[in-house]
């Protein structure tokens, strides 16, 4: 032991280097447990690293398959009118060597007609409106038959001139009379069968005249033969039945020309064209009756596939009122209307008819409810249903379909992570601008799986 202080003891050579191994056993397992954490802050699983990175960049426009019923339509433009409109046409005569000219015009646009109402006058003559469906085809007058004058005496009795003493369809002295009578409460005197008549009436009462002073001469005659009596009775008959007839061609009688017949009142007065002191036009206003309904037009590519009862959506543009309605009938352009029956055959001409084939059509339509009589004459849009699916159907728009390079027909679904997939379909209905479609195999496509529709725009990418 040296001077200077007690010396520490070494530790022995065995010791030490046990020491020193577990160090390095410590270290080690820190530096290894270390590059672990590292690597597994970056080294990750497939799923994990798309669910980080989140969904693709789109380059394409996308559209969600739908499970709906799919409903075909087709769109026209139409009209609000009434069931029944026609035309008043000037064809009242004027004095030879005169122009028909427009002597009296009480009504405008939008007013409302009565029965009895005269619409217009023409050379001093009435147009005047009465109750009736047919319309006035022939001037009547005495000996006139048929159910155009039971019509007139109908109307004539609706309004107080009633005419009982005359046969049933017939018009004799006493419907006469009673024209004669409203003619006159009009203010306006009957137009005569004939315009002699006068004279004619003039000349046969002469003549009965003459014929009971023959007769009273023969029986005051001091040796009365019998048969010139019978005689002088028979010239006086004769007589009397030629004044019977004078006075009938000399009293009143209709002229189609003066008369409008409507099947319901009150009408409306959708235009006038003429104002007094105008010549007289072929047709001077334009009268509507009946309940309202709408009138579409169709091309001829169109009438082929409209029927009657399909349903049609009314909307009135300008004012936005919105109602449904029931197609009822197509009226051909030659004037046939055809109203399907249950097999699908027209009942009154159709379409691929020689004549106006390639002419419009005129689409009739009744509403499901009453029409404000304010959208008379407003344009309106016509959305009909054609066809609808038999239920929900998987339901794609039309540019999510395109065909695969073996000529099938698919829709590329574009999933979460921006796999692209094709899937086969059949497509079945179209309309409004989708398509029905059939996976193959049928669990292939799901509502709300995304279709591809098209490029978006800059992108790159697009439907396959």
């Amino acid at each position: 032991m040296s001077a200077g202080g007690p010396a520490h003891d070494a530790p022995p050579p065995a010791l030490a280097r046990r020491r020193r191994v577990l160090i390095a056993v410590v270290v080690g397992a820190l530096v290894a447990g270390g590059i672990g954490f590292g690597a597994s802050t970056m080294i990750k699983s497939p799923a994990q690293a798309a669910a980080e990175a989140g969904a693709p960049e789109r380059d394409v426009l996308t559209a969600d398959v739908e499970l709906r019923v799919l409903r075909a339509s087709l769109v026209v433009r139409g009209q609000v009118a009434a069931e029944r409109t026609l035309t008043v046409s000037a064809a009242v005569s004027a004095a030879e060597g005169a122009e028909p000219l427009v002597t009296k015009a009480p009504l405008r646009a939008g007013d409302r007609v009565k029965a009895a109402s005269v619409l217009v006058e023409i050379s001093g003559r009435p147009v005047f409106a009465l109750p009736g469906s047919l319309p006035a085809y022939r001037d009547l007058k005495p000996g006139a038959r048929g159910p155009d004058v039971t019509q007139l005496r109908e109307a004539l009795a609706g309004r107080g001139f009633p005419s009982t003493a005359d046969p049933a369809g017939e018009f004799g002295a006493g419907t006469q009379a009673a024209l004669d009578a409203f003619y006159r409460s009009l203010g306006y005197d009957p137009r005569p069968v004939v315009e002699d008549g006068a004279a004619q009436v003039e000349a046969a009462m002469t003549s009965v005249t003459d014929a009971e002073r023959a007769l009273q001469d023969v029986r005051a005659a001091d040796r009365q033969e019998e048969k010139t009596v019978v005689r002088a009775q028979e010239d006086l008959g004769r007589a009397e039945k030629a004044l019977a007839a004078a006075r009938l061609q000399a009293g009143a009688m209709l002229p189609a020309s003066e008369v409008v017949f409507l099947d319901r009142f009150p009408a409306r007065v959708e235009s006038v064209t003429v104002g007094v002191g105008d010549r007289a036009p072929g047709s001077v206003m334009t009268i509507s009756s009946g309940s309202l309904g709408v009138r579409g037009v169709l091309t001829p590519s169109q009438r082929g596939v409209v029927r009657s009862g399909q349903k049609v959506r009314i909307l009135a543009e300008a004012t936005g009122d919105e109602f449904d309605g029931t197609a009822t009938s197509v009226t051909e352009p030659g004037g046939s209307v055809r109203r399907e029956g249950g097999d699908g055959e027209s009942e009154g001409g159709g379409e691929g008819e020689a004549d106006g084939a390639g002419a419009l059509a005129t689409l009739n339509v009744t509403p499901d409810k009453k029409i404000d009589a304010a959208l008379v004459g407003q344009e309106v849009r016509l959305t009909i249903e054609i066809k609808a699916s038999r239920g929900k159907v998987l339901v794609v728009p039309f540019s999510a379909v395109s065909s695969a390079a073996d000529g099938s027909t698919v829709v590329t679904v574009l999933a979460r992570n921006g796999e692209r997939r094709q899937i086969r379909v059949r497509p079945g209905l179209e309309g409004d601008g989708s398509v029905q479609v059939t996976p193959v195999p049928q669990d292939a496509l799901a509502p709300g799986d995304r279709v591809i529709v098209g490029k978006a725009p800059g992108g790159e990418g697009g439907a396959r």
